[in-house]
């Protein structure tokens, strides 16, 4: 749990944020080491309750994005396949996955027809119908331009290559395993209804909450402060059996810089990304008529906060920079405490194969320290005394090792032998590290 000065200034944030935006509820949940630590809120309509769901809108794409990369690695695509491969026809199916996560696309923003957000959803085909050439407003690569169409694609790339619809996929690869059982496509008794806030007299006009259809993946989902913290606890540390923990980071990389002259802004695949002062933030904010929300991940202390209010507009400070702030809050009131190391255990004898190349190597005068880590079975290289950069190394054949950590990442590790077989040499990204400080050249 947090400590009380910490809960207490972030309730007060809640409660000047609700009356200085004038929305009828404010909403927000702390979470922390994947524990749900705080739920705040102001305003009663309706009143605080952690399992009152909101519509989350755009934050609905970092589902999306998360489902394309768990096809990614089963093999089912590639991020630079053009779009042509999966909706073949399409008059931008020139565009690659990749830049349409990222928006980088060139798609323009929204899809032919009426403001989707407030009409009745139209069916993949209809969604189809609508692309021409134009919808290209940008060159791709050249400039970040947020696109909601572009979801609404993935989402049918998603779809096609499950057999199944958007919403189906989701709940089966994401949503169920990990338990978040009140993020659902419709509202879900308890939940908030939406308002638009009359700038003069402060009334209120309910919105309506329709099916998207085919663009659901951009922006349709539903759900609630304790449900939306497990995927903001997912995003700071990933289960494996879920979404392979290089692909969050993948999906939390930068893949273009929105404010090239501030760089306190850019976007991942699916992720937006955000920086305030040294701490790098991560999430998406969300909104759909009557409703605006945010998730805001510090994925390095595995903390977050979801941020949920049912009205269109805000005063003052928006959803987004109100969730920077309150972590900001927690964070500096709180820092992180490390995760207990695990205790040092007697390991077991290498492989006979992998035992020689154990121990002492040198390169450019700098010594190195070779070791097995029995339990995952690879081979780690490491500054002697070990510290710093250490590279964890995966067996390709016996002479040929895969690094997958540290700054040597990708690279490929060639071990090279002497007479009668011993190894002499070990070679990656062509530095080569000998058993001698100064070998002869």
């Amino acid at each position: 749990m947090l400590l009380p000065e910490t809960t207490h200034r972030v309730d007060q944030a809640i409660r000047d944020a609700q009356a200085t935006g004038r929305v009828p509820s404010l909403v927000a949940a702390v979470v922390r080491d994947g524990d749900l630590v705080h739920v705040t809120g102001a305003g009663d309509l309706p009143t605080t309750n952690p399992d009152m769901q909101y519509r989350i809108g755009s934050i609905s794409k970092t589902f999306t994005a998360a489902l394309v990369l768990a096809l990614r690695d089963e093999g089912r695509l590639a991020l630079d396949d053009p779009l042509e491969a999966y909706l073949p026809g399409t008059p931008v199916g020139g565009v690659s996955l990749r830049q349409l996560l990222g928006h980088v696309g060139g798609v323009q923003r929204e899809p032919d027809g009426d403001w989707w957000e407030r009409s009745p959803g139209s069916t993949l085909d209809a969604l189809l119908a609508g692309l021409h050439p134009e919808k290209l407003a940008h060159p791709p690569l050249h400039t970040f331009h947020y696109s909601n169409l572009a979801y609404g694609l993935l989402g049918a790339v998603v779809a096609r290559l499950s057999g199944e619809g958007w919403a189906s996929v989701l709940e089966r690869r994401l949503l169920a395993p990990l338990g978040m059982r009140r993020t659902t496509y419709h509202p879900a008794e308890p939940f908030a209804r939406g308002y638009v806030v009359h700038p003069w007299h402060g009334t209120l006009r309910e919105e309506p909450r329709h099916d998207t259809g085919a663009m659901a993946p951009a922006g349709q989902l539903w759900s609630t402060a304790a449900d939306l913290v497990k995927w903001a606890a997912f995003l700071a540390d990933p289960r494996p059996e879920v979404l392979a923990p290089a692909s969050v980071a993948q999906m939390c990389t930068p893949s273009v810089i929105v404010d090239p002259q501030a760089w306190s802004e850019g976007y991942g695949l699916g992720m937006e990304l955000w920086r305030a002062g040294e701490r790098v933030y991560v999430g998406h904010g969300g909104s759909m008529p009557g409703y605006l929300a945010a998730l805001v991940v510090h994925r390095p202390s595995r903390t977050g906060v979801v941020v949920f209010t049912n009205a269109y507009t805000m005063r003052g400070m928006g959803t987004r920079d109100l969730g920077i702030r309150l972590l900001e809050t927690v964070l500096d009131a709180e820092p992180p405490v490390d995760r207990p190391r695990r205790p040092w255990r007697p390991g077991a004898v290498p492989p006979p194969e992998v035992e020689p190349l154990t121990g002492r190597w040198w390169w450019m005068g700098r010594e190195f320290e070779a070791a097995w880590d029995a339990g995952a079975r690879e081979l780690v290289i490491s500054p002697a005394p070990p510290a710093g950069d250490q590279w964890r190394l995966h067996p390709v054949s016996v002479d040929v090792w895969r690094c997958v950590s540290g700054g040597n990442d990708g690279e490929v590790m060639q071990v090279r032998r002497g007479r009668g077989g011993t190894p002499i040499a070990l070679e990656i990204a062509t530095a080569i590290f000998t058993r001698e400080p100064w070998p002869a050249l």
